[in-house]
């Protein structure tokens, strides 16, 4: 597999020098200070392009081109943002960038509670409680109707959460679910919006009545206006899988199982349209057996995250070591190593760890931990190319 590392542009503490020292092949990276929904055009992506080469590196992933809201929930616009977005597929095209990882997760990309959560080596790691999830969806966001989603044991421990939880943790909830976890990935909200519930209060309102059924028809149609585009230029679309991959805040979300993931294949069923197979977001569902996906999806899979979670007895997760949890990263090396061989693959998150906290990295996306899992990876590989040779 190709060694990749989402890197963040030219504004990025981490440099692109630093990143070829250890052993970064390709670059996974996206034209960031364009606003959703505005085209690519081909001057931007070559700079971009050319200044990534000029390192000795090359483009290799488009993380991500996004799709928009409207495109989501089927707004009047969809249409001529589709035109739009088909227009910055065929600049890409035209540049030589040719994998494409976007998702089609209504108004919330990846959730987490704690961006800090301890581990008793003294590193930290991204965490999902699910009752303190609960309490943000009822008390903080006060979603209308909230109260059905949840259990009668999910609803006391909300009460007695209510009783304790100070205004500084209310402030965190939000800050990690939907302002620190989204603006650097989708934009919606951005660090210093104010009143980011109130934002995302009006977001959460465009999807009322788009249920799971509506938002499948809508990527269906989706996928077939833009895969004319990707024939012509030879590109690939990689869905991400939804993360955690279970419904939240009452949204429907279609990218979460087995089964979800063979209907968007067949829904469209041509090569280019394929899937970012995140063994993290998978592995954090109990429902999900990463291996036996990662076999049955191993052709129409066109990049590959690698991390891995632990699911806790209680229910939450939290982002493991890349050497163990759920996630059975090298099984799936061996897998894609064999099948998908010069796929692109990026260890994906990684622990804050030697400072890393003090750097204003991105959740998840600090230096030391992604090396640290970078080299751990690039071991398993290492050894499961040896047992290749030898077959």
């Amino acid at each position: 597999m190709e060694k990749t590392w989402r890197w963040f542009g030219r504004k990025d503490k981490i440099t692109l020098d630093m990143l070829r020292q250890i052993g970064v092949e390709g670059i996974v990276t996206a034209l960031h200070e364009i606003p959703n929904g505005e085209v690519w055009n081909e001057e931007a992506i070559r700079g971009l392009q050319q200044y990534i080469e000029s390192f000795g590196l090359r483009w290799s992933v488009v993380e991500s081109l996004p799709v928009c809201e409207a495109i989501k929930y089927a707004g009047p616009e969809r249409d001529e943002l589709i035109e739009r977005y088909k227009i910055s597929l065929a600049n890409l095209g035209k540049c030589g960038v040719k994998t494409v990882c976007y998702n089609f997760m209504p108004v919330i990309d990846w959730i987490r509670t704690d961006l800090a959560r301890p581990w008793a080596d003294g590193t930290t790691s991204l965490y999902f409680d699910r009752v303190r999830f609960a309490y943000f969806d009822m008390k903080i966001l006060a979603r209308e109707g909230a109260e059905k989603d949840y259990d009668a044991e999910m609803l006391r421990k909300v009460q007695e959460l209510d009783r304790t939880i100070t205004e500084a943790e209310k402030d965190e909830l939000i800050d990690a679910i939907i302002v620190k976890t989204q603006g650097f990935v989708n934009g919606n909200i951005r660090e210093g919006d104010k009143a980011p519930v109130s934002i995302f209060r009006r977001l959460l309102a465009q999807y009322e009545g788009v249920d799971r059924d509506r938002l499948r028809e809508n990527m269906r149609y989706f996928l077939s206006a833009v895969m004319p585009v990707c024939d012509r230029w030879g590109i690939d679309m990689c869905v991400h899988p939804d993360d955690p991959p279970f419904q939240v805040l009452g949204l429907p979300r279609i990218v979460t199982s087995e089964e979800d993931i063979a209907w968007l294949l067949n829904a469209v069923d041509n090569p280019h349209n394929g899937l970012t197979f995140c063994a993290g977001s998978l592995s954090a569902g109990a429902h999900n057996d990463v291996v036996k996906m990662a076999e049955r999806f191993a052709a129409r899979t066109h990049f590959v995250h690698l991390r891995s979670c632990n699911i806790l007895p209680d229910g939450d997760f939290i982002e493991a070591s890349h050497l163990e949890g759920r996630g059975r990263l090298v099984d799936l090396v061996r897998i894609f190593e064999r099948l998908r061989p010069r796929v692109p693959m990026r260890v994906d998150h990684g622990r804050t760890m030697l400072g890393d906290d003090k750097l204003g990295y991105n959740p998840g996306y600090a230096f030391h931990g992604r090396m640290l899992a970078l080299g751990q990876v690039e071991g398993m590989m290492t050894v499961v190319k040896d047992e290749l040779q030898k077959i």
